[in-house]
């Protein structure tokens, strides 16, 4: 079955679709370059279910990401839906460590998405910006003082938790 057929199939749900994809890219048998250049033209919910599958591989192994998924993702962090920016998000905590010479625009992003209304946009863009600050990257100079400043302002516990789980890491 070809992703195109998955996504035409109505007797499956999205779970099971971002299951059956996510196991695709650990067993290599979808390239993350195919999946990426059908995601790029899919509409927003299909997308989303991709960068979803994309999540679930990743948290397994973030191996499985390579430059152009990283980019990929970083750039998908801008998109209207939410969906799109909480998952693109995960990846990114997940898989920040490969790619410490590629963080610029994946911060720029992901800060960005700190501001957003949706609850689960925040507390995604915070665990990728934690995720990134525990790396101990060059970036903490500006990055530190910047999520100290995000975490007061943020009015949810669970995501100000969070910032200060990761401040506190990276001061140890």
């Amino acid at each position: 079955m070809t992703i195109e057929e998955l996504f035409k199939d109505k007797t499956s749900k999205a779970k099971e679709k971002t299951e059956i994809i996510s196991k695709w890219i650990i067993d290599t048998s979808l390239p993350t370059d195919e999946l990426i250049a059908f995601a790029e033209k899919a509409k927003d919910p299909v997308k989303g279910t991709c960068i979803e599958a994309m999540e679930y591989a990743t948290k397994q192994n973030p191996n499985l990401a390579d430059e152009t998924v990283f980019t990929f993702i970083t750039n998908t962090l801008t998109e209207k839906a939410p969906r799109i920016k909480w998952e693109s998000a995960k990846v990114i905590g997940n898989t920040a460590q490969l790619f410490p010479e590629n963080l610029d625009m994946a911060i720029t992003n992901l800060t960005a998405n700190t501001e957003h209304e949706g609850t689960v946009v925040r507390w995604s863009a915070a665990f990728a910006l934690g995720e990134i600050l525990k790396l101990k990257t060059p970036h903490n100079k500006t990055l530190l003082p910047a999520l100290e400043n995000i975490s007061e302002k943020e009015e949810k516990n669970s995501i100000k938790k969070i910032y200060l789980d990761a401040i506190k890491k990276t001061k140890k």
